[in-house]
């Protein structure tokens, strides 16, 4: 029972907003002692368990590279990309891209995309260079808003996305909750009554993005009247 102190650990921490990563360690750390192991066996089960995950951590070598591209003008270059094409507007634009998040998180590819790798350097600076480009200069207003926009559908894209990947955390937490209470259910199932729910996102969303765009153009025409 004294093991549990870990969780009080967990949310004083988080709570008090110390460092997220002191507040993990030393979680473990009441964990670990109050279940019986001293302190060193404490932090030898910590590096164990980093080194046979260590794959995990291999997504986070694409963050510098992402880095290095932004300062070498990465997104002013996408601005100027996608601005060039008339034919492009934001809400086919932001939809594409919902469905291209929906798919490969459904294929179980949650980290081929996300905030820091695509939506920052890429698609945002596309979303508002598809406005610039039919409609000329962004106030900041409008630019934070097309953000948002581009930064919630990512959102959206892999939380219904992923629910339909069988071996994905979430379904296999489910999957082991409802058989503690006698619901016996194979991830699979799961998975395929997740799709709906995928689908009804997509379309809700779709919908809400043609509706901003709408909004958006409105009040461009009504500030310049």
């Amino acid at each position: 029972m004294l093991s549990l102190l870990g969780v009080a650990v967990v949310v004083a921490g988080f709570a008090a907003g110390f460092n997220p990563l002191l507040v993990v360690v030393a979680a473990a750390l009441v964990t670990g002692v109050t279940a019986g192991l001293a302190p060193l066996q404490v932090v030898a089960a910590l590096g164990k368990a980093f080194n046979d995950n260590r794959l995990v951590t291999v997504a986070l070598l694409v963050y510098p590279v992402v880095g290095v591209a932004e300062r070498a003008g990465l997104q002013e270059r996408a601005r100027i990309l996608i601005a060039r094409f008339k034919g492009v507007s934001l809400a086919p634009l932001l939809i594409g891209y919902q469905a291209f998040r929906q798919i490969t998180a459904a294929l179980g590819l949650v980290s081929i995309a996300g905030q820091a790798q695509t939506i920052r350097p890429l698609v945002a600076p596309m979303a508002e260079g598809a406005v610039e480009g039919r409609e000329g200069a962004l106030s900041d207003e409008a630019r934070q808003t097309i953000r948002a926009q581009a930064a919630a559908t990512d959102n959206i894209g892999l939380f219904f996305g992923e629910d339909i990947f069988l071996a994905i955390g979430s379904i296999l937490l489910m999957v082991g909750v409802l058989a503690q209470s006698g619901i016996n259910l194979d991830p699979l199932q799961l998975s395929v009554w997740a799709i709906p729910s995928a689908i009804a996102a997509f379309l809700i969303h779709g919908v809400r993005l043609v509706l901003f765009e709408r909004r958006l153009r409105r009040k461009r025409s009504e500030a310049g009247a």
